[in-house]
């Protein structure tokens, strides 16, 4: 396991916890959320958490912020080092691959259940999520595009309706976020993408479940060479 140690810490955008009815679970979830919407890859990202700071933005004492620590690091999203601080989880090159081949099995079972399953009006929204830009434009709406990008793959979970597949996807999204956010620029990924995506909708609106699964599969793998091709940052 990689982790990134610096002497500054991660200031976290959470939210002040209301004192109410499920205290420990409410905190847990804020922590949670706030740690998924890093981009904890990036070169800059701070993987330290300061406890007192924490404690501070949800203004609520440091004990039940340290139990939702303790019940992150049971899912092995932050690490406890004695002595020395929490930091969040990074996973070596050998670890994301891992989670890319498990990650293409969900979603690619995700869209062929959505063939299989769901209306003809679930199926219609997924093309209001497609995004498409001119040769070039792309590039100048990354940002924008990444986003969408990480909404059209959850939605094809989220479609399923199978629990387990999205429950199981969920302790994977903050790793395969991140990832395709510091990947979706790099060679010309962004744009492939694009149409990927397109051929995906058209696989499922006729509702080829074979195709479907197919095409969703090969995509993730696709990003899956890629990181083992071209990434270094994480070895």
């Amino acid at each position: 396991m990689s982790l990134r140690r610096r002497s500054m810490s991660a200031d976290l955008a959470v939210t002040p916890i209301d004192t109410g009815f499920s205290l420990k679970d409410k905190i847990y979830v804020s922590l949670k959320e706030a740690i998924t919407s890093m981009n904890i890859y990036a070169d800059d990202a701070e993987l330290r958490l300061d406890e007192r700071r924490l404690s501070e933005q949800l203004s609520i004492s440091r004990t039940p912020v340290r139990e939702a620590l303790a019940r992150l690091e049971q899912e092995r999203l932050v690490q406890i080092v004695p002595r020395r601080g929490v930091y969040i989880v990074r996973k070596t090159k050998v670890e994301i691959l891992e989670m890319l081949t498990v990650w293409a099995a969900l979603e690619s079972m995700s869209a062929r259940l959505i063939t299989l399953n769901a209306t003809d009006d679930a199926i219609a929204s997924l093309r209001s999520l497609l995004t498409s830009y001119s040769e070039g434009q792309v590039d100048d709406h990354i940002d924008e595009y990444s986003e969408n990008n990480i909404n059209f793959h959850q939605a094809i979970l989220r479609m399923s309706e199978n629990q387990l597949i999205c429950d199981t996807a969920d302790n994977l999204f903050i790793h395969m976020r991140s990832i395709r956010v510091r990947t979706i620029g790099e060679e010309d990924r962004a744009q492939k993408s694009i149409v990927d995506h397109m051929q995906i909708v058209e696989a499922i609106e006729a509702r080829d479940p074979d195709l479907a699964e197919r095409l969703v599969r090969e995509h993730t793998l696709n990003l899956a060479k890629h990181v083992d091709t071209h990434v270094s940052y994480l070895d």
